[in-house]
């Protein structure tokens, strides 16, 4: 069962978004919140999965306390649930760890894919998101992660592989199955690629592999 913190300063949207996650029997809302300080009492309290945070919020918005979750509780994954899909946002919000990045206008289907994603150790962006990141990594636009074009050199053979496919959205176990190791391996692989890259999780990881031109060898 994945253990959900529902953060949002709206009640009828923090009940919309309840009965979206109700429909899915793997997926358990342990506690709501209205704004950034209730979200991160609830996750010291609770230690959800995953916290679902709305970006804005009176108080403490969502990226700064995804920024706070990321730091104190690494065990919690953070998905930024949104109306908004500036670059601006987007970028913050990689940029302080989100894990995953969802449009509250996007297919409902989005969120539950997205926690279930981030549950496993993967990550998660809704489509139109992903659009705007590829288009300002393009572009040069996209700068709220940091940059590691140059210590991705630094990593092994191995490691660029796990990294090239870290780049694609693959899990930890589907990567396994592509290089033949098994999962702990690769969990490993990935915790000393983040290192090396000095990023704090796999979507910054991932647009790593995409300006190092990692990915398009896997395709």
């Amino acid at each position: 069962m994945i253990r959900v913190l529902l953060a949002d300063d709206e009640a009828v949207i923090r009940a919309g978004v309840r009965a979206i996650l109700a429909r899915d029997p793997g997926i358990e809302v342990v506690a709501e919140a209205a704004n950034g300080h209730e979200a991160i009492d609830a996750v010291h309290r609770h230690r959800p999965d995953v916290a679902l945070l709305d970006i804005q919020m009176p108080g403490l918005d969502g990226l700064a306390a995804a920024a706070r979750i990321h730091r104190d509780a690494p065990g919690t994954a953070v998905v930024v649930l949104t109306t908004f899909g500036e670059d601006e946002f987007i970028a913050r919000a990689l940029h302080e760890g989100a894990d995953g990045f969802l449009l509250k206008s996007g297919d409902p289907r989005d969120l539950t894919a997205g926690i279930h994603a981030v549950a496993n150790g993967g990550a998660y962006l809704s489509s139109q998101v992903a659009a705007r990141v590829i288009a300002g990594l393009r572009s040069g636009a996209m700068t709220g992660a940091p940059a590691a074009d140059n210590p991705v050199r630094n990593l092994t053979p191995r490691e660029r592989d796990v990294l090239a496919l870290l780049g694609t959205g693959l899990s930890n176990a589907e990567i396994g199955a592509r290089l033949h190791l098994v999962e702990g391996t690769v969990k490993a692989h990935v915790s000393a690629i983040l290192s090396t890259l000095g990023v704090r999780n796999r979507v910054q990881a991932a647009i790593a592999a995409h300006k190092a031109g990692l990915v398009s060898r896997t395709r």
